[in-house]
């Protein structure tokens, strides 16, 4: 069963995992929307890449402007929820934790929330990106750890919910990922190697690893596949 030209929108698609997840679905002859955080996001993503994604600035903690965006885009397919942040070190401040939520966690249901209608006209299926934090805690990240496992969460019950309708919902959970946002880690040789020794496939992931997962949960061939969260991390959680 060919699986193309869809209507796909990703968010969080300026850099990292949503950049590669964007592109992956653009190379297979899919109609993808991109947003990003700011201007300097969405500029710097169109200079970098030679694709025919349709980037726009998005900030999902603005529910009118999420609105309008869905609308403008029509009934989409597919639509993967990648906007995210981490605040290292802050989040034990309630309103930096709050402030990770709001995006993390609440952007992702305005999304879900906005473009339901439309993916039950098309039996679409929603993607949401959870973490190995969603599995256990992280004392450093807190707000990270908490709004992770809230995605997990979120996206079993609206797995239930959205079934009647057509509507598929699931997550990929990536591992340690080489992206701006695990730089620190990256650049800590203490903890990287302890990051590579604990995974069973003695490497970073790249966020080209999580394409693949992304485009088998959104094609035909998952249609049976609904509220799952998927690890996408060399053996790590289980190791």
């Amino acid at each position: 069963m060919k699986f193309t030209g869809k209507n796909v929108l990703v968010t969080g698609a300026s850099r990292g995992i949503g950049e590669a997840i964007a592109l992956g679905f653009a190379k297979e002859g899919h109609r993808v929307t991109a947003t990003g955080a700011t201007e300097a996001e969405v500029k710097a993503a169109k200079e970098r890449q030679d694709s025919p994604v349709n980037f726009f600035k998005l900030d999902v903690r603005d529910g009118e402007a999420v609105t309008q965006l869905i609308s403008q885009l029509g009934d989409l397919d597919v639509l993967v929820n990648c906007a995210g942040i981490i605040r290292r070190g802050q989040e034990h401040d309630p309103d930096a934790f709050a402030e990770v939520l709001d995006i993390n966690l609440s952007g992702t249901m305005r999304l879900c929330t906005a473009a339901r209608s439309g993916l039950a006209n098309t039996r679409g299926c929603i993607i949401n990106t959870a973490s190995m934090l969603s599995f256990f805690g992280g004392g450093l990240v807190p707000a990270y750890s908490a709004s992770k496992g809230g995605i997990a969460q979120l996206t079993k019950s609206l797995a239930i919910a959205y079934a009647e309708q057509g509507i598929r919902v699931n997550a990929i959970a990536p591992g340690l990922i080489a992206t701006p946002l695990t730089q620190a880690l990256q650049d800590d040789p203490e903890r990287s190697a302890l990051i590579i020794a604990r995974t069973p496939m003695k490497r970073w992931g790249v966020p080209d690893d999580l394409v693949g997962p992304v485009m088998f949960l959104a094609s035909p061939q998952a249609q049976f596949i609904t509220g799952v969260v998927l690890p996408v991390d060399g053996g790590y959680l289980i190791s």
